[in-house]
């Protein structure tokens, strides 16, 4: 591929690798189960996410029926819409207009205890890496950052949640076989994984997510 339709591509690579990067949180399917089987009906709820070697990892709380689910059947979708402040996302809402987000099929994997604490570890750096990034910004960047959180809390503060929290969690690492971004008008476009694994995502995007 080659021209104007490569760049078109590695732009929509892009816009899901910022999108995935810079949210903490995502609407899980997973296809409800029992002792008797698959049930062919899907289970939603929101998690919370973090992104590592370019894969979600999704803590789900004990209590969720996913871990009753992928005992049976594996398979999953995993959808994270573009972080906005609540003010915004509620006005673009009421003109019909929804944040692009990112559609991901694949297997929901739960972790062993040495990758699971790998990932807790991870998450770990993630929020501390996040927190200096903000001390180090200059004091009026700083504080346009602090007042923000008078709309919405930071990603760090979010996940902060799954440490500090008295609730148990099961960890999962979710291995992708497809991506779909779905734009603001509801319109939807594959995108090839190794394409969003070649980019990086724009540190200044990403750090939208802490406004």
């Amino acid at each position: 591929m080659k021209g104007s339709n490569r760049a078109t591509v590695l732009t929509l690579a892009e816009k899901c690798k910022n999108i995935l990067a810079s949210s903490w949180q995502g609407h899980l399917n997973t296809i409800k189960s029992d002792a008797k089987g698959s049930k062919e009906s899907i289970y939603t709820s929101k998690v919370k996410y973090i992104i590592k070697r370019g894969k979600p990892y999704i803590w789900v709380p004990e209590h969720e029926l996913h871990n009753v689910n992928t005992i049976i059947d594996e398979r999953g979708s995993f959808s994270v819409a573009s972080p906005f402040p609540g003010p915004l996302g509620k006005l673009l809402r009421s003109v019909n207009k929804f944040p692009a987000r990112v559609a991901l099929t694949g297997d929901v994997v739960p972790l062993k205890d040495k990758k699971a604490q790998s990932a807790a570890e991870s998450l770990k750096e993630l929020i501390l890496s996040e927190e200096k990034a903000v001390k180090e910004f200059s004091y009026t960047v700083s504080g346009v950052l602090s007042s923000s959180n008078l709309f919405s809390t930071s990603r760090s503060e979010n996940l902060k949640e799954l440490i500090d929290g008295d609730e148990k969690y099961v960890i999962y690492k979710f291995n992708l076989s497809s991506c779909m971004f779905v734009n603001g008008n509801g319109g939807t476009h594959e995108v090839d994984l190794e394409d969003i694994e070649k980019c990086k995502a724009d540190l200044l995007g990403c750090m939208h997510s802490l406004s």
